[in-house]
């Protein structure tokens, strides 16, 4: 996929699959956008010396398993800079909680037993309480901080729209937002409230955009 959306003061913005050179950049989003996600804090223990490094390390690891996957990574680009990156599972294939074992063994090294254990266990949580056979999870989100509250979240979406366009089988989208902020945003771009889901001491909203 690759797709014009708009330009912004003369600057094209697109959005395109990413490739393989583009991935650390990617990760680096990702850590900015979930370094304070409540989900993560409570799995990777916010307090501790090293929750930066272990989160780094899951999101590294995470977008290492979607590559492989072939699962859609989808970059928002405003020229050659990414401002924006998506990343989505579907239900069907790929990644899932029973990941293959080099993923479990590097996470085990870099996160810990327990992170890793929580982590399966968020997703089992999760996928279990969306209404869909066959769907796309929006595991992760992000636009570059500089480049908030211009709309580029919408461009992202658009994307992410586009993306189950090519995916006639899939029922919809679904994801799960952790903050107020968040379920707003996606409440604005047409997703419906489903159901309140806890993963361990946090609560957050499971919502899905279903296809028209």
């Amino acid at each position: 996929m690759s797709a014009d959306l708009k330009k912004e003061s003369g600057v094209e913005i697109r959005a395109a699959y990413l490739v393989a050179e583009d991935l650390k950049v990617a990760a680096s989003l990702l850590y900015q956008a979930y370094h304070d996600d409540p989900v993560f804090l409570e799995i990777f223990d916010g307090d501790s010396i090293d929750y930066e490094q272990r989160l780094r390390t899951s999101i590294r690891e995470e977008l290492g398993a979607f590559w492989h996957a072939k699962q859609p990574i989808v970059g928002l680009y405003l020229g050659e800079t990414m401002v924006g990156v998506a990343c989505l599972n579907k239900s069907d294939e790929g990644v899932s909680s029973g990941r293959f074992w080099h993923w479990r063994l590097k996470m085990l090294l870099g996160a810990g037993y327990f992170s890793t254990k929580q982590m399966i266990e968020k997703e089992d949580i999760i996928l279990s309480s969306v209404p869909m056979e066959t769907f796309h999870m929006l595991a992760f989100i992000a636009i570059h901080p500089l480049h908030q509250q211009h709309g580029f979240g919408r461009y992202l979406m658009a994307a992410v729209t586009t993306i189950l366009e090519e995916h006639p089988d899939s029922e919809g989208v679904a994801v799960f937002a952790t903050t107020e902020r968040y379920q707003t945003f996606f409440t604005d771009v047409g997703y419906q409230l489903i159901t309140n889901v806890t993963v361990g001491n946090v609560s957050g909203s499971l919502m899905v955009n279903y296809r028209e």
